[in-house]
């Protein structure tokens, strides 16, 4: 006869977990050494917080990224791991997590560290706080970035070019972390590198964002995925697609009409 203990371990982790209030969606490629520290971070700034769940997803590690979160799943119940079949690039992982997630909110994390998971309850205080609902986007904005002088330059310079751009209004679109509703951002037009325009998408949306000041950490391990003259050339090329997005867009308020006499 199994017992208790024998049931509970046999629980997949999403049946352990029950209903997520937050889905925490973190892209990874390459970052077998950053896993477990970041797991265990997350795990100590939500548990006991409210009910939450993490979903990786490896974008085609060519480490042992996926055979580290394996491991770290027998330990963290909590953990989902979601694995792409071909290299599909950060903004896709960021799309299949949400959509592989059970939570009406969301949380997205960068898998390199530098995001702090112990920000993620700001957000939550700050969404709890608004009475707005037409307010789906809390976007973190790192006010004292950790990187190189080469990166921090270029990074104004690009948000300065893109916020006069599309009036977004938004100091800092690359930082990983965000919270916002999982419906409304299934409902974003999906392209690559999409994840660094995520405000100005759900303004065209008919939505609202704003930003929040977060803590921001250097890479501990690992190497960037990205460099300023390849971000700056995709740059070019995204900021006019979603200036024109923008442009197409159309929102307006409907209202249903009750049925007449007839």
């Amino acid at each position: 006869m199994s017992t208790a203990a024998d049931v509970a371990a046999d629980l997949t982790p999403i049946a352990r977990v029950g209903n997520p209030q937050l889905s925490v969606v973190v892209p990874v490629h390459n970052e077998r050494d950053n896993v477990q520290p970041l797991v265990q971070e997350i795990v100590a700034a939500l548990r006991g917080l409210l009910p939450f769940e993490i979903v990786y997803v490896d974008d085609t590690s060519t480490d042992d990224t996926v055979a580290v979160l394996q491991a770290l799943q027998k330990e963290v119940p909590e953990l989902r791991v979601i694995r792409h079949l071909t290299n599909a690039g950060q903004s896709t992982a960021v799309r299949n997590g949400v959509k592989a997630a059970r939570s009406p909110w969301i949380a997205t994390l960068d898998g390199d560290g530098q995001n702090d998971p112990a920000d993620i309850p700001k957000l939550l205080v700050q969404r709890d706080a608004s009475a707005d609902p037409s307010l789906k986007m809390f976007a973190g904005w790192r006010v004292s970035r950790q990187d190189s002088g080469s990166k921090r330059w270029a990074s104004k310079w690009a948000n300065a070019i893109r916020s006069r751009m599309l009036r977004d209004e938004t100091p800092d679109t690359g930082c990983g972390i965000k919270l916002f509703e999982r419906e409304a951002f299934l409902e974003l037009p999906h392209f690559s590198h999409m994840h660094r325009y995520l405000p100005a998408l759900m303004q065209r949306a008919g939505y609202r964002s704003v930003s929040v000041p977060v803590n921001h950490r250097h890479r501990t391990a690992g190497v960037s995925k990205y460099n300023n003259l390849n971000r700056a050339l995709v740059g070019i090329a995204d900021l006019r697609g979603v200036a024109w997005l923008i442009k197409r867009g159309k929102v307006t308020a409907t209202e249903e009409l009750s049925r007449g006499k007839w």
